[in-house]
């Protein structure tokens, strides 16, 4: 089968919905969000309860580097409990959503610049699930996951995403799950911020909301802030997919806008 052909038959899988899918980027923190009653679970479950039900999810976690891209084809993706030190009800906690094989097709069709491999193994670590079961509980949206290729720049990831926006236009929400400040050498377990945390988390902030997406791309420029705020970037890539998506003039809101233990921010955004 042609490349021609595969696009005309998974368009008609994926057929164009009447009403765009928004775009999500998520600030996850701590995985007990997934099961705790707190500000930031709650501000998910409004979002998913006020989102059109989409035909899929893509889902761009920080919790999964590799070396090129990759995007999971399997029908039923695993619960991956990628974490230590927390309760066992967290690691007796499955979130049993299909996978979609279709979507994972046709995200290698339409991504053109990068070549994108099918994964059988990996399945839904916790950036994805511990987001997913709160924005869609009963587990009845499949979901697929795209990788971050650790080799790439922003300018590349941002523009991998880019890739990726007419997805939206056929039913499928795309999520970026990480967190705009992220330094858990630093993380305070109390409910406070230090003021470069809440001066980097403002800068993107500004920067999201007049649309100034090469100052995001670019953040190292901050300085000193930008290195405390992320002395690694796995965690703000994920966004990087989720404005590349955003059309001119396409709004973007807050649903969750806080920076908590000292160095994490909670910051969580619309697109559309």
């Amino acid at each position: 089968m042609t490349l021609n052909q595969t696009l005309q038959q998974l368009n008609t899988q994926f057929a164009d919905a009447d009403e765009k899918m928004p775009a999500l980027f998520v600030g996850h923190g701590n995985p007990m969000n997934a099961l705790e009653d707190n500000e930031f679970s709650r501000a998910w479950i409004a979002t998913g309860q006020a989102l059109p039900k989409p035909n899929a999810v893509l889902c761009v976690s920080a919790h999964w580097e590799t070396v090129g891209t990759q995007v999971t084809a399997m029908a039923q993706p695993r619960t991956i409990h990628d974490f230590g030190g927390f309760p066992r009800e967290l690691f007796e906690y499955h979130y049993p959503a299909p996978g979609s094989p279709a979507l994972a097709r046709l995200t290698q069709a339409t991504v053109m610049q990068t070549a994108v491999q099918f994964d059988h193994r990996w399945g839904l670590d916790h950036g994805a699930w511990s987001v997913l079961c709160r924005l869609f509980p009963h587990a009845d949206v499949p979901v697929i996951q795209l990788s971050l290729d650790r080799r790439q720049t922003p300018a590349e990831h941002y523009a991998l995403g880019k890739e990726l926006r007419t997805l939206r236009h056929k039913g499928v929400l795309i999520v970026g799950s990480g967190n705009l400040v992220h330094n858990l050498g630093m993380i305070t377990w109390q409910d406070n911020a230090y003021d470069w945390a809440i001066e980097f988390d403002a800068a993107i902030t500004r920067a999201i909301q007049t649309g100034d997406h090469a100052a995001i791309m670019h953040y190292a420029k901050l300085g000193h802030v930008a290195r405390l705020a992320l002395p690694t970037n796995e965690h703000f890539l994920p966004l990087l997919y989720v404005l590349a998506t955003q059309a001119a003039n396409e709004p973007a809101r807050f649903f969750a806008d806080r920076v908590t233990y000292g160095s994490l921010s909670m910051r969580s955004v619309w697109i559309g």
